[in-house]
């Protein structure tokens, strides 16, 4: 859908200039674009290697392991039903962490890995729907997980600060303290919402 829709509003695009003749202007546009986004690409390359750096040093050196820890209290409320010290825990502890830095590009791996391991815990727990292939429904963990990851908590919204110190923002930082507010309400909305319909779903399999 949004190919279509894309490709409209280039095509209304290129037919207005046509008959209002501004083709070259449009021209001039597409090329000074693309320039543009290769010059973001290679910022935004650069800051990513920075930042996946230095996750990997937090890796190495335990920082990743203590914080994870640190994160059991709100991993247990979050996720009541995983066993404790399960595999996807750490996973899901590593990936809300590198959301909170902003960091979407080091949380993508350990979010397959915990989704990896919430559906080996679904076979553990000897689900139907995990124990044979085909249409599989996502758990109740793994709702709440995607809802987390959706609203994504921020402290560091590294790539809006990378785009604004790009296009010559005079303060590129000014838009962290309305990011942090703007994603802690969504995260608290997100973690009500999922608490109030796991509730209504213990309650329709008890009454099963």
């Amino acid at each position: 859908m949004l190919n279509f829709i894309w490709g409209g509003m280039i095509l209304i695009g290129i037919l207005y200039a046509a008959f209002h003749g501004t083709m070259p202007e449009v021209g001039e546009a597409a090329l000074t674009s693309a320039r543009d986004a290769v010059n973001l690409c290679i910022t935004m390359l650069g800051v990513m290697g920075l930042w996946l750096g230095l996750m990997e040093v937090a890796r190495a050196s335990g920082i990743m392991e203590r914080l994870t820890k640190r994160l059991q209290p709100a991993l247990h409320f979050l996720f009541p039903n995983i066993p404790a010290r399960h595999p996807s825990l750490e996973a899901i502890g590593i990936n809300l962490i590198a959301n909170l830095l902003g960091l979407g590009w080091a949380a993508t791996p350990a979010g397959l890995k915990a989704m990896e391991e919430l559906s080996e815990l679904e076979k553990e727990r000897k689900n139907p729907e995990y124990l044979t292939e085909g249409n599989r429904r996502a758990s109740n963990e793994m709702c709440t997980f995607l809802v987390l990851n959706i609203s994504s908590l921020q402290l560091i919204p590294v790539n809006v600060i990378a785009y604004r110190s790009q296009y010559g923002s005079a303060s590129p930082t000014a838009v962290i303290a309305p990011a942090i507010a703007a994603t802690l309400f969504s995260t608290v909305v997100a973690v009500a919402y999922c608490k109030i319909m796991g509730a209504k779903t213990c309650r329709s399999t008890k009454k099963l």
